[in-house]
């Protein structure tokens, strides 16, 4: 079996920062969602070795791919990453230090070509050999930029790269180690991430629906607590009247789209959260059920640091039950149903841990 080949380690930096100055839980939930992403960008049929809390050390044997090609997969995981952390910030219901400092994070790469081989240990493949070590060793170098692909010698035959993009400028440098000196190129990578388009967050449209019901409470808390109390999928269930499970949540960390399958008395229907604005004065944000486009608005509005005000909006695509509903028996069953729920909102609120945040 050959025993040379390439190693390849996308490293995210900023982690042991991330994780040690702000919440632990959501920086965790993070981290695994831009390693994730940073898996599924895999495009070269790289194998991974083991992931290193904030890297993955990807290989694969036989001969190295051109330095083009290689390019491009350096992009793809590249851009894929900015754009799960643009489009986080973008949708995050969260404002913890965790949440709001996500996008500030960094992604650089290390990739190098050399022997090693592996070993089986239970379902992994551990990798050893000097290449492995001198590898792990770039990861510390005398590069003040966070983003940057380093190639080094061993893939480029001491030849200036060239010939992959214009805005691309290789610096030259090397990693002296116990065993030796060890010279690599380097470009910057924060080019890719100036030509990421912005990303869009649709508007809610309210031009083929009406409002059938609004409903306003005080509650004794803070809007930071109270948010976290009706915003997350996995509490609807402990305050709101008929619904009896929450599943299949597709996101740790409440946003923009995340979607939820709610159990009800009257069957089954998919929640996604559909809007958000953030001021520490006010939240607003919308709920969209996905088979009849109904809407339900949330407003929270700061009155004290310790009481919130929550209004709640219903509105229901036009029609002729919704047209003339005020004047129907439904209105009155779904005005009760609503106003005992704003009661298990308040009595949910008593057992919340005031610590707690979304």
């Amino acid at each position: 079996m050959d025993n040379r080949g390439l190693l390849f380690i996308p490293d995210i930096s900023g982690f042991t920062r991330f994780v040690s100055e702000t919440e632990i839980e959501h920086s965790r939930y993070v981290i695994q969602e831009l390693l994730e992403v940073l898996i599924k960008s895999n495009s070269l049929g790289l194998q991974i070795s083991e992931i290193e809390g904030d890297a993955i050390l990807f290989y694969k044997f036989g001969e190295p791919p051109a330095l083009p090609v290689l390019y491009k997969q350096v992009e793809e995981m590249f851009c894929a990453f900015h754009r799960c952390l643009i489009a986080y910030d973008r949708r995050k219901y969260c404002q913890c230090a965790a949440c709001t400092a996500a996008v500030a994070l960094t992604l650089k790469v290390i990739t190098h070509y050399g022997e090693f081989t592996g070993y089986q240990v239970q379902n992994f493949n551990k990798l050893i050999g000097k290449d492995v070590i001198v590898a792990h060793q770039l990861l510390k170098n005398d590069i003040r930029q966070h983003e940057y692909w380093l190639v080094t010698n061993n893939l480029v035959a001491d030849k200036q790269p060239e010939g992959i993009t214009n805005w691309m400028h290789w610096e030259i440098s090397n990693k002296e180690t116990e065993t030796g000196v060890i010279p690599y190129h380097y470009t910057l990578l924060s080019e890719l991430k100036e030509q990421l388009p912005p990303e869009p967050l649709e508007p809610i449209v309210f031009s083929d629906k009406v409002k059938i019901l609004s409903l306003s409470k005080e509650y004794k808390t803070d809007i930071i607590l109270l948010f976290h109390a009706t915003g997350d999928f996995s509490n609807r269930s402990r305050w709101q009247e008929g619904v009896i499970k929450v599943e299949e949540i597709d996101h740790h960390l409440p946003r923009i789209g995340m979607r939820s399958r709610f159990l009800t008395e009257s069957g089954e229907t998919y929640i996604y959260s559909s809007s958000y604005y953030y001021h520490p004065e006010k939240i607003r944000f919308s709920e969209t059920e996905e088979k009849t486009g109904n809407v339900t608005y949330f407003t929270l509005e700061r009155i004290t640091n310790t009481t919130t005000r929550l209004t709640l909006d219903l509105y229901r695509k036009k029609n002729f039950i919704t047209e003339y509903l005020p004047v129907l028996a439904g209105k009155n069953h779904l005005k009760i149903s609503y106003q005992r729920s704003l009661q298990n909102l308040e009595n949910l609120l008593i057992e919340f841990p005031h610590e707690a945040h979304v």
